[in-house]
């Protein structure tokens, strides 16, 4: 399989990262799909691509520690042996708190999974990808949120600060590694119908919000990975450093 595309896909077992691991097979890349504990649904979403023709691999790692992610590029490279795309897919969101309170630890596992772990992966990316490397270029999307620019208020500050982060940090990486064979965009879905709701104990909320939409309706994970795809394709050679809505005109 060396001689085939290889993307990497951090929390590809479900959601917006499934739909994107099952796009990005049909459109001949081999797939890692990254997952943190349910390897069952990993292994559906890989046994789904396999069925279909495509290449795909799974392997266990939490983005937000230091062995998740030596273990997660240790697999690139022992399965792979190169790397043409990530999608900074990996993220958490916690229960609807306001900011006073808000604790602690949960301040450090939103940032060590939704920022930090994100850095950490596109950095180990980038040594893989970019020309001053050895690299054949590449190309990187991160998954941000509508959050970073709404906020928020009462339910998610914190997730919608991490997701702020992750925007400057994708201008920021864009422009360092632009002559280096590599681009790097991000995705804002806005409301997305998909089981992290339930994760934030609202379960409803994809429903009950659509009626604010200006579609008047939630997205799907298909139509956030049409525009992840995009990115990573030939289509968006000029593109790089950019933040694209999917969010329905919200």
């Amino acid at each position: 399989m060396a001689h085939e595309k290889v993307l990497l896909v951090t929390g590809g077992s479900r959601g917006i990262g499934a739909a994107v691991a099952l796009k990005a097979a049909e459109q001949g890349w081999s797939v890692l799909i990254n997952y943190v504990s349910n390897a069952q649904a990993a292994d559906a979403v890989a046994a789904k691509i396999r069925s279909l023709g495509g290449a795909a691999e799974i392997v266990q790692g939490d983005t937000g520690s230091e062995d998740g992610i030596a273990a997660i590029f240790r697999a690139v490279d022992e399965r792979f042996g190169r790397l043409d795309g990530l999608v900074n897919n990996a993220g958490v969101v916690d229960q609807t708190a306001r900011v006073d309170e808000m604790s602690r630890e949960r301040l450090d596992r939103m940032f060590a999974i939704n920022v930090v772990g994100k850095i950490r992966c596109a950095s180990e990316a980038v040594k893989r990808m970019s020309t001053r490397h050895g690299g054949q270029g590449g190309s990187i999307v991160n998954l941000s949120s509508m959050a970073a620019v709404l906020g928020s208020p009462g339910q998610y500050v914190d997730y919608a600060a991490a997701k702020g982060a992750v925007d400057t940090f994708t201008v920021g990486l864009a422009r360092e590694v632009a002559a280096e064979g590599v681009r790097v965009n991000a995705i804002r879905p806005g409301i997305i119908d998909t089981d992290i709701h339930a994760s934030g104990g609202l379960p409803d909320r994809a429903k009950d919000l659509a009626p604010s939409v200006p579609m008047q309706r939630a997205g799907t994970a298909d139509e956030v990975a049409e525009a992840v795809l995009y990115l990573l394709s030939p289509h968006a050679s000029y593109v790089t450093g950019t933040i694209m809505n999917v969010s329905g005109g919200r």
